[in-house]
């Protein structure tokens, strides 16, 4: 009997070790199913990080391409102005150019200089490249060197009196500033130096 009591007694132990065991595999389960949850969101977060990755990617490299389009040229166009610089200088001397007045053909020459310079002009204007305008603007400092400061009670300070060498834009980026002259009021001390000299 006390065998019997004793196998009755072993019995309720080992069902209780298979609850124990079961519950165990329950819990293993439920963190296995856990684990694949979580790395399944990782996963979905990792993509579409990468998709916004790729799709950052290819709008820089849109960019990029219409940067080179619209400003690979950049430094042609910069160092073609001197071109036109010259051409306008040349103007300038021939006429200035005492020697060269009196010559019956300095007019045609001077007109075919114009043409050359035109159709330069003409060429840049097809190729987004236009003049800074300047005409009683005031001075900015984005588009604008200011050369020298002249007094000038007429005008409004900081107002462009002349252009010294023109500007251009390429686009809308700036390919060189027009160097210009600025308008500023008299000091005072020139004043009070004007009165005095009045005075006396």
């Amino acid at each position: 009997m006390s065998e019997n009591n004793n196998q009755k007694k072993e019995k309720p132990q080992e069902d209780k070790n298979k609850e124990v065991k079961t519950s165990e595999n329950t819990e293993n389960i439920k963190t296995k199913d856990k684990t694949i949850e979580e790395k399944l969101a990782e996963s979905e977060e990792k993509l579409l990080r990468s998709l916004a990755e790729i799709e950052n990617q290819r709008r820089r490299f849109e960019k990029d391409i219409k940067d080179a389009f619209e400003f690979g040229s950049f430094n042609f166009a910069k160092e073609s102005l001197a071109i036109l610089d010259n051409l306008q200088r040349a103007k300038v001397a021939i006429n200035n150019d005492e020697k060269l007045k009196n010559n019956s053909d300095l007019n045609r020459f001077l007109e075919n200089i114009t043409i050359i310079e035109k159709d330069l002009i003409s060429i840049f204007e097809k190729n987004k490249i236009k003049k800074i305008d300047v005409d009683k603007k005031k001075f900015d400092p984005n588009f604008h060197q200011a050369m020298t400061e002249i007094e000038d009670e007429k005008s409004d300070p900081g107002t462009i009196l002349n252009e010294i060498q023109a500007g251009y834009m390429l686009g809308d980026r700036l390919l060189r500033p027009a160097l210009v002259s600025v308008s500023k009021k008299k000091s005072v001390k020139d004043q009070e130096n004007k009165d005095k000299k009045e005075e006396k």
